[in-house]
């Protein structure tokens, strides 16, 4: 059954604070017990993890959504060969990445080779865990979906909270905890696709080879949007200090929080989107991009007014070089959520190149800043290169998405308007119903 979409919008954005939330307590319990660096050296590791699993995905994510969307009954096959394809190209990249890593042995920064080889073998967990949410999710399962992100960040503040206060948590611990939380996230996620979805079929190599014709086309523009979320910590990593790092994986913390609305809202509205004709389609997305940039607008404001509170009487006065890095990453909210937003959309509709070629701005953008900046301005150079990126990013997509459905500058700026309707909108799915005459 079809439910609500601001039913599914408002309990999906609730669980993405939770999981900023608990991310946040997480965060805070390992930078205030191993300090800046140790902090730094947690980021780097699994870092390493999530951005060499979101680049060997091969785009196989996105073809469940709009497959399982458009035809349902395809969704047993697309589960079992989604499993045998993550074993696959997970295998693949934890191999091909650990033999570079001997070869070049300064891209591993100060970490030891007994947590690199595990952070290795976690890659297939993440792909997996990758391929059976946007399965699920085309069905409107978000409620397993919500269940499954609350996971990984509940176990690591557990888990972590408790070693903090025997006086035992150290990098070590904080991966495993991590990598054991990603693990019990995409069992659910399994759970979830056997008990609604008829389980996993056998491998379909026919299958297979669709899934890829179409993933391959949107993988490039999703794996360089998850490099430029990612790849600056490697780099920064590599390039400064695991000190340097800790300090910016603070601010990006923060900053990720102005994420959750457009993370929160491609989610919800994906199966919407590839039912809908391209005039449709248009329409949801210009009213929603709209409304979630206006809220965008306020919520970064409070950020950059408050980044000395979140940053140092929070963290501590270590941490004070994160204030000017989260102000400055906080100005590309608005270009990552019209990225995110019309960038949907146009994959939604079966264009998924265009997409690419938004987000390809914004990659090459990131990558020239960050070699550019970061060697003198370390932190600060990373967080300029990414607001610079997702704006550069925001702007292409909105160029892009006009030119291919139709939609002109006006239909893209917010107005006020539309926050009263969404406003409303709300308020009228969640109060209750009257009863009628006589009852």
């Amino acid at each position: 059954m079809r439910p609500s979409f601001a039913r599914s919008a408002v309990l999906t954005y609730g669980t993405n604070l939770g999981v900023a939330l608990l991310s946040f307590i997480s965060v805070l319990i390992t930078a205030r017990a191993l300090g800046a660096s140790g902090r730094g050296d947690v980021a780097f590791l699994t870092t390493i993890a999530y951005l060499t699993a979101q680049l060997s995905t091969l785009g196989v994510a996105q073809a469940n959504a709009n497959f399982a969307a458009r035809e349902p009954h395809l969704s047993r096959s697309l589960a079992g060969t989604s499993l045998g394809l993550a074993l696959l190209f997970g295998g693949t990249a934890a191999l091909i990445l650990g033999s570079a890593m001997t070869v070049f042995p300064d891209m591993t920064g100060d970490a030891g080779k007994g947590l690199l080889l595990v952070v290795l073998l976690a890659i297939p967990i993440l792909i997996t865990q990758e391929y059976l949410l946007y399965l699920v999710q085309a069905h409107y399962g978000f409620g397993i979906t919500n269940a499954a992100w609350l996971i990984t960040p509940a176990v690591n503040v557990i888990g972590n909270g408790l070693f903090a206060l025997t006086g035992q948590i150290t990098v070590e611990s904080a991966v495993a905890m991590w990598i054991g939380g990603m693990l019990l996230g995409t069992i659910v996620m399994g759970w979830a696709v056997l008990r609604r979805h008829g389980g996993f079929g056998r491998p379909d190599p026919a299958l297979a080879k669709e899934m890829l014709s179409f993933g391959l086309k949107a993988h490039l523009g999703r794996a360089m949007l998850f490099g430029n979320y990612r790849a600056d910590q490697w780099i920064l990593g590599v390039m400064a200090s695991s000190r340097e790092l800790g300090l910016y994986s603070v601010a990006v913390a923060w900053s990720e929080v102005l994420f959750f609305l457009p993370t929160t809202l491609v989610a919800v509205t994906r199966p919407d989107l590839v039912r809908a004709s391209p005039e449709e389609a248009r329409a949801r997305a210009t009213m929603v991009l709209r409304g979630a940039l206006a809220l965008t607008l306020a919520c970064s404001v409070v950020m950059i007014l408050l980044a000395p509170v979140l940053c140092t009487t929070i963290f501590g006065e270590e941490f004070r070089g994160s204030v000017e890095m989260l102000r400055v990453l906080a100005l590309g909210a608005f270009g990552i959520t019209t990225l995110k937003l019309l960038g949907n959309a146009l994959t939604a509709q079966r264009r998924p190149l265009l997409e690419t070629g938004a987000v390809a701005v914004a990659f090459v953008t990131v990558f020239v800043l960050d070699f550019l900046l970061i060697p003198n301005h370390g932190g600060l150079g990373a967080s300029i290169a990414s607001a610079v990126s997702y704006t550069a990013g925001g702007l292409a997509a909105a160029v892009i998405f006009g030119r291919a459905l139709g939609a002109s500058a006006s239909d893209l700026l917010p107005r006020p308007g539309d926050v009263i309707f969404l406003a409303r909108s709300l308020a009228a799915r969640f109060r209750p119903a009257r009863p009628a005459p006589g009852e």
